[in-house]
Formats: structure tokens, sequence, C-alpha cells
């Protein structure tokens, strides 16, 4: 299943009979190594989609609250600047997933390819929805260098304007039998 609008395309793939994996990406009008801080450094992560804190190496757990509400930890394992990227989520969970990034400069331009797997499957288009949300976030923040939630948010509180856009987005992705 394939999703579109003017900047963001998520696909979806059954992993098994109750996961699934989402895949979005989206080229920006930056170099590799500024996209790469923006999805790395937890100053420019707090701009569009996490607060994030711990111990950010290969191995290492950190604690994210995400722009939606969803928080917990994730064990950085993989960190190769500034193309690759891979965290798994609850990692001391049998089933907590994992979200991979990849950049790729694209002349002055830069391709930001993220997935997620180990997704509940009867909930592919909430996580297609907040995703592209996400993006075009970082597409916000990107051009003007300003966190695009000013007002903040927690794990009781999403971001108000990725809340809004998050939830225009469920009945588009959700139509489209994601």
């Amino acid at each position: 299943m394939t999703t579109a609008n003017a900047k963001t395309l998520a696909t979806t793939r059954k992993l098994d009979e109750t996961h699934g994996a989402i895949r979005v990406e989206d080229v920006y009008d930056t170099d590799i190594d500024d996209l790469w801080e923006a999805c790395t450094k937890p100053e420019r992560l707090a701009r569009w989609i996490a607060q994030v804190s711990g111990d950010l190496r290969v191995g290492g757990i950190v604690e994210m609250t995400y722009t939606s509400t969803a928080s917990g930890p994730s064990r950085i394992e993989v960190c190769e600047a500034p193309h690759h990227l891979l965290l798994r989520h609850e990692p001391d969970a049998d089933d907590g997933g994992e979200t991979e990034a990849w950049l790729t400069a694209e002349g002055l331009k830069t391709r930001l390819v993220v997935e997620q797997r180990g997704l509940p499957a009867d909930g592919m288009h909430f996580y297609c929805s907040g995703w592209q949300a996400h993006l075009e976030d970082l597409a916000t923040t990107l051009a003007t260098g300003e966190p695009v939630h000013p007002g903040g948010w927690s794990a009781q509180r999403p971001a108000a304007a990725f809340d809004a856009r998050f939830q225009e987005l469920i009945p588009i992705y959700e139509k489209a039998s994601v």
C-alpha cells in the first residue's frame, strides 16, 4: 500500500500475521551532515520529534519522549555517521521493535529513509500518519532553524500541532487500507 502527499511517501509491509513495518522517505534541502545532526543530536531532535536523554553511543540506552506521547527506552544498535542509525525499542522486551534510518546525499540535498518494524499489524495507519507528520515537522525545522512545537509536549500530552496533523492523516491512511 502506498499513500503520498506532496512531499512524503509511506509504504507498509506485513512481517507476519500480527506485525508489520512502515517505510517513509523524503528528500531535504540540506547537506547530509546537517540532516544527520537533526536526526541524532538531542537538541536538534527536540526541535521536531523527541526529547532524548541517556547514553548516546552504540550499545547505550536512551530515553525518548516523542511529540506523539510515545515514550520509553531504546538501545542504539548501529550509529554510522552520517549514513545509518538503528534503534531497538524496549530493548528488554521480545517484541519491542526497531527503527532504522538511512541518509544518502543527492547532490546538494539529502534523502532520509526511515523504517519502523515490529508494529501491530492492525494499527499501521496510525504509524504511517505519525511518521508522515514527523517528517513534515523535520522539513519545517530544517527550513526555519526553529522548534516546530514551542508549546512542548510530554508523555501525557502530545504537541498540539503534531496531534492536529496526525489526526488529519489518520483517515487518509485508514481509507487506503494500510
